[in-house]
């Protein structure tokens, strides 16, 4: 073997022995650049999806304990929002702002249910927009990151190609800078994956929340028509 061959071995040797924060060295700054603004939105992703997550499991438990409650009244017209002191839940605003269309029209004679009905379908585009709130951020980050990374790469690997001398393309010239540039790649994809995973969880489980609202909805509309003439 030659010493020129020699030589590859040897720099392909060290090469894999040398650890992320080498790789991180050896980048640009324009990769450097990259892996900052990376893991800035990968600890805005962590803390907003913690948020949410604990946002969406408190509405939960507060929906189930105030369905209860609701339902144990004699008559829906005998809700009033002072017998649930606490904190409240999506299913109140509903039932607060369909009682407030009801009371307001029966007032006039009769109640209209098409009045309750908007009330209610303006409540739960309100809700639903809480309940998704914040959530195209983890998109944004989930599609944006692995272009991010992508560009760093490219941008690496030109810088180079075009630092290379005349005639002087061997790999311990390339290997580092190279090496740096795919660094940007791989911490885009460590960002993006596991998002992609964690939005997709809680996407469910706001729509599943939201459809558990919509049915709430429904049976408190179907409740008030039936016992307005009780």
């Amino acid at each position: 073997m030659s010493v020129g061959n020699s030589l590859d071995v040897l720099n392909l040797e060290l090469l894999a022995d040398s650890g992320l924060i080498d790789y991180f060295i050896d980048s640009n700054m324009a990769g450097k650049g990259v892996i900052f603004v990376l893991g800035i939105m990968n600890c805005y992703a962590l803390s907003l999806m913690w948020s949410k997550y604990q946002e969406l499991k408190k509405a939960a438990i507060n929906n189930a304990r105030d369905e209860k409650r609701i339902n144990d009244l004699p008559s829906i017209y005998n809700y009033d929002d002072a017998l649930f002191a606490g904190e409240g839940s999506p299913y109140l605003v509903l039932c607060s702002r369909a009682m407030e269309a009801a009371r307001r029209t029966k007032s006039t004679g009769e109640v209209r249910m098409n009045y309750v009905e908007n009330a209610i379908r303006r409540a739960l585009a309100e809700v639903g927009d809480r309940y998704e709130g914040k959530m195209y951020w983890l998109a944004t980050i989930v599609s944006g990151a692995p272009f991010l990374g992508l560009l760093g790469t490219v941008w690496g690997v030109m810088d180079a190609f075009g630092t290379m001398e005349s005639g002087g393309a061997t790999i311990e010239h390339l290997a580092p800078g190279v090496s740096g540039a795919l660094l940007t790649t791989v911490a885009a994809l460590c960002v993006a994956i596991p998002i992609v995973f964690a939005y997709n969880g809680l996407l469910g489980k706001a729509r599943g929340e939201m459809t558990k609202l919509e049915n709430f909805a429904s049976n408190l509309a179907d409740r008030i028509e039936l016992e307005k003439n009780a």
